[in-house]
């Protein structure tokens, strides 16, 4: 029998389009509601299915999953597939199948071998759910993922998200507000605006992943104003912050315009040896001729600083301590709390903002930092960045 291709739909919205041409093996979809993102994923295993592989819909619970069951046993039902309501699965004609899971036990979920799964809300799914049985049940196969949500904080799916906007090769990220399907009135949109609380809309239908007022930095995403800079504006100053890394983390040099109190330039790199980051830091010194460049000097910063010193850079190294981190933290903060500064739309920059936090020690110290699995070579760029800007005040004051 001749495979059956199923297209994701006749006439799929922009939106829908991107996230399904997209070549990333693993695709995260935080979208508002009424966006379409059931019907993506509906199609999305369906395709799959009728190329005679296996596709699984999973939601974080039982009643949640009838979400995807009910239009997927509609759809199979109109390509003549067999539609097995005790088990909750879809046969196509050529042996393929579609099966709708809960992921209440993820135990249950372990066993069979996957080209396609589709994760549906979930913001509100144990993430063991994923990393412990729908991921090695993709490995035989080299099977997919989609995971689609509504946003909840900055959780697991937050963090995939963040995966997405950081790898871009293997994983692969999009955020869309419910304005982004054509097919749902903006007269509607207006009214959920205007019943609901600001916190809930931007969450509910602007898709956005709302600032954690319990974080470090706060008004972020209100600070994400400022318009990016290629080079240098006259009669503006600029300094540099500089974050090293050389092969876990990002090196990350941050531009900050100092007139202005905006952070308009980032330039983050991973993988690239001493002497092309260097090089990459003197071009950039080039376009900008910031007046201060301000470089991490603890461990491989030390040597690197000094090379730039001897090329003739204004290059001040930072000792990074836990009192004078604390510090420059606490600087960068109010800067934020205050209304001071501005920075680009960068979402690895406000993904790593908003994420930062602190803890405090058992001897009374407070630790700065990513959380576990995540980074902050933006967060340390900025704030080292910021550090011209802060000096400068303290010594005028």
């Amino acid at each position: 029998m001749a495979t059956q291709i199923i297209q994701i739909d006749a006439q799929p919205h922009p939106g829908q389009a991107t996230v399904h041409n997209a070549m990333a093996r693993f695709k995260v979809l935080a979208a508002g509601r009424r966006w379409g993102k059931t019907r993506l994923g509906v199609h999305e295993c369906l395709e799959v299915a009728a190329r005679g592989g296996r596709a699984w819909w999973v939601a974080p619970s039982y009643k949640m999953s009838e979400v995807g069951w009910r239009p997927l046993r509609r759809m199979g039902s109109k390509i003549g597939a067999e539609v097995r309501k005790v088990d909750r699965s879809i046969i196509l004609p050529g042996g393929g199948e579609v099966s709708v899971r809960s992921a209440d036990n993820p135990d249950s979920l372990r066993g069979e071998g996957l080209n396609l799964a589709i994760l549906d809300e979930i913001a509100f799914m144990r993430e063991e759910a994923w990393t412990e049985a729908l991921r090695p049940a993709l490995s035989d196969r080299q099977g997919r993922a989609l995971f689609i949500s509504t946003p909840k904080g900055r959780n697991w799916f937050w963090r995939l998200w963040m995966r997405g906007q950081e790898d871009g090769d293997e994983w692969a990220s999009f955020r869309y507000p419910t304005s982004n399907n054509p097919y749902i009135p903006a007269e509607e949109i207006e009214a959920a605006r205007a019943s609901l609380p600001e916190r809930v809309f931007l969450q509910e239908y602007e898709a956005e992943f709302i600032d954690d007022a319990g974080g470090v930095f706060r008004g972020v995403m209100a600070a994400a104003t400022a318009k990016e800079q290629i080079e240098r504006q006259e009669g503006h100053e600029y300094s540099i912050g500089v974050d090293w890394a050389r092969f876990n983390d990002a090196t990350v040099f941050a531009v900050l315009d100092c007139t202005l109190k905006e952070l308009c330039y980032i330039d983050r790199m991973t993988g690239t040896d001493y002497g092309r980051q260097r090089q990459r830091l003197i071009a950039l010194y080039d376009r900008f001729r910031p007046s201060e460049i301000v470089a991490e000097y603890n461990s491989m910063g030390g040597p690197q600083v000094e090379l730039l010193q001897d090329t003739g850079l204004p290059v001040r190294g930072f000792t990074t301590t836990n009192q004078t981190k604390k510090e420059a933290i606490d600087a960068l903060a109010h800067a934020f709390e205050a209304h001071e500064i501005k920075i680009i739309a960068d979402q690895v920059l406000i993904g790593e903002l908003q994420a930062f936090e602190q803890d405090r020690t058992p001897s009374g110290n407070y630790k700065f930092g990513a959380p576990v699995g995540m980074h902050d070579d933006c967060v340390i760029a900025t704030m080292l960045a910021w550090q011209s800007v802060a000096v400068a005040h303290w010594f005028m004051t």
